[in-house]
């Protein structure tokens, strides 16, 4: 743009600053639970977890092959402990598979954004420090 353009035609740029439907949020929120080294990690070790017990269910003989699943429920406690408790209070200790198995996956989620929350804030922390010298 040149100077001889009025005022008002160079601030009819788009910033990303004016974005009000939330994208942006919903974007860092993805980001927090799913594109971080550490909740990359811990999904990788739940999903294979729960890889392993769904094998384990389909293809085991054995009378126990359905106690394989204490695993996942364990790699997302304690989140998931407020799920066994919905499901206790609901369906009075019967509650139906579909329910832990999507209480696991949600409670995975949240435990995935919850690491990456901490992970950013260490990293971001660590970052403002500067660099020590022989004279600091």
């Amino acid at each position: 743009m040149n100077s001889n353009q009025p005022n008002n035609a160079r601030t009819e740029r788009t910033d990303r600053t004016d974005r009000t439907d939330g994208t942006d949020r919903i974007r860092s929120l993805v980001r927090l639970a799913l594109a971080n080294r550490v909740s990359a990690v811990y999904l990788t070790v739940v999903g294979g977890a729960m890889a392993v017990a769904a094998a384990q269910t389909l293809f085991g003989t054995g009378p126990d092959a359905s106690l394989i699943w204490v695993w996942p429920a364990l790699f997302t406690f304690p989140a998931f402990g407020f799920v066994a408790w919905l499901g206790e209070a609901g369906w009075d200790g019967s509650a139906p598979t579909w329910f832990f198995v999507g209480g696991i996956v949600l409670s995975a989620l949240v435990q995935s954004l919850a690491l990456g929350t901490v992970w950013r804030t260490l990293r971001g922390r660590r970052g403002d420090r500067g660099h020590l010298t022989t004279a600091s």
